[in-house]
């Protein structure tokens, strides 16, 4: 799913903290998924995972959208095997990366 869960409210706030902490910060906002299905709609799915952290910290947090760019790698870069369902959780994340 591309929707973004309660909990992680507290964390998307923490970003914004940030990044008003930090004016010239900027961040590559970029979402994965595991390796189930077909490439091309996991490549949809990840880059709207990181679209709708984009604009919850631009909406909600009023980060400025130009510091902010999404992007989606799909199942391109696991952080563990997608061999059971625990490691495809950890797969299925968004990470930030300073531009």
């Amino acid at each position: 799913s591309a929707e973004i869960k309660p909990e992680s409210r507290d964390q998307l706030g923490e970003i914004a903290k940030l990044l008003r902490a930090r004016a010239t910060l900027a961040l590559h906002v970029v979402g994965h998924t595991d390796n189930q299905g077909e490439e091309t709609q996991n490549l949809d799915l990840s880059r709207r995972r990181a679209e709708a952290v984009v604009a919850a910290l631009t909406g909600d947090f009023a980060v400025d959208p130009a510091r902010l760019m999404a992007h989606g790698l799909a199942g391109l870069a696991p952080l563990t095997s997608n061999s059971d369902e625990d490691g495809r959780a950890i797969n299925r994340r968004i990470e930030l990366v300073a531009r």
